[in-house]
Order: structure tokens, then C-alpha cells, then sequence
């Protein structure tokens, strides 16, 4: 249930005019590797980028997004039994420098000389999209991990308990 809402929620969110690289893929990635079973995890991110790409159009870069959406759930496998704030921002921030140095490997490979200067001017000018991201990714994941905790104190004790909670 928690898997198909957050596909939901990463889609609409992916659709609706916003900043560039301010959506919650990331944070949502991260989440599942959090709290899913391991064999959903590749398949949430996958879907919200498969189905919102296919709408907004596909482009030469699928394969270092996609995957590194899917990197960033695994990521959030190693999160399952050390759920700390100090571990989840961590995580939270090395997925974001994760992404952007994958996907901008792919933007130097694919529209830049392959030159050292070709690299460099690359990632300077993705500069402003990483800002974007840190930012979004570290308020997405307050929003996600902060609201399903405090749902599961909530809920340890109410019949919905096993509906609500994905451990």
C-alpha cells in the first residue's frame, strides 16, 4: 500500500509545474530502501520516473536518472537498522552528490567534448541544479521520514497498525 501511494504522490509530484530538481524521486527512493522490502525498492523509483517520463518525454539521460534513483533506494537499504537523523541526512546528502556526479557523467559523455575542460565546464554549470537538489531532497526526506514516524507512534497503538506501518 505504502509503495503504490508513493508512487503516486513522486508521479504527481514529477507533473506539476516546479523548480528544476526540486521533485521528491530522491527522497521517495530513499524512503522505500528505508522502510520497503528489499525487492520493491528498485521497482518505486522506477516506476514514478518510467511512467512521469513517458508524459513529459524521454530524453538521452534515462539511464543515469533511472539508475541512480534506483542506487539511491539501495542506498536506503543500508538505512533499515541504523535509522538515526544524523544517519538519514547523511544518507540524504550523499545520494545527492551521488546523483549529480552520475548524471552529470552522463550529460559530459553524451553533449560535451570528452576533454578535461569539457568535464570541468560540465559540472560547473550543473552547479545550480545541485543547490536545487540539496534543498529538495534534504526537505522531502524531513517530510517523508518525519511524517511516517510520527505516524507510527501514532498508530503503534490503533487497529491500523499493521495497514500503516511497513516494518
Amino acid at each position: 500500500m505504502i509503495a503504490y501511494l508513493l508512487i503516486i504522490l513522486g508521479f504527481t509530484m514529477r507533473l506539476i509545474p516546479h523548480v528544476p530538481n526540486m521533485a521528491p524521486v530522491a527522497a521517495i527512493a530513499l524512503f522505500s530502501g528505508t522502510y520497503l522490502p528489499k525487492k520493491v525498492v528498485p521497482w518505486v523509483p522506477l516506476a514514478i520516473m518510467v511512467a512521469s517520463d513517458l508524459i513529459i518525454g524521454l530524453h538521452d539521460m534515462v539511464l543515469f536518472t533511472w539508475g541512480s534513483f534506483i542506487l539511491i533506494g539501495f542506498m536506503g537499504s543500508w538505512l533499515k537498522n541504523r535509522k538515526s537523523w544524523k544517519n538519514i541526512v547523511g544518507a540524504s546528502l550523499a545520494s545527492s552528490v551521488m546523483f549529480f556526479l552520475v548524471t552529470n557523467f552522463g550529460v559530459w559523455i553524451t553533449r560535451y567534448p570528452l576533454t578535461f575542460q569539457g568535464f570541468a565546464e560540465c559540472y560547473i554549470k550543473a552547479v545550480p541544479f545541485f543547490r536545487n537538489t540539496l534543498v529538495s531532497d534534504l526537505f522531502f526526506i524531513t517530510v517523508l521520514f518525519g511524517s511516517y514516524e510520527l505516524g507510527r507512534i501514532f498508530a503503534s497503538g490503533s487497529r491500523f497498525k499493521t495497514v500503516l506501518l511497513a516494518d
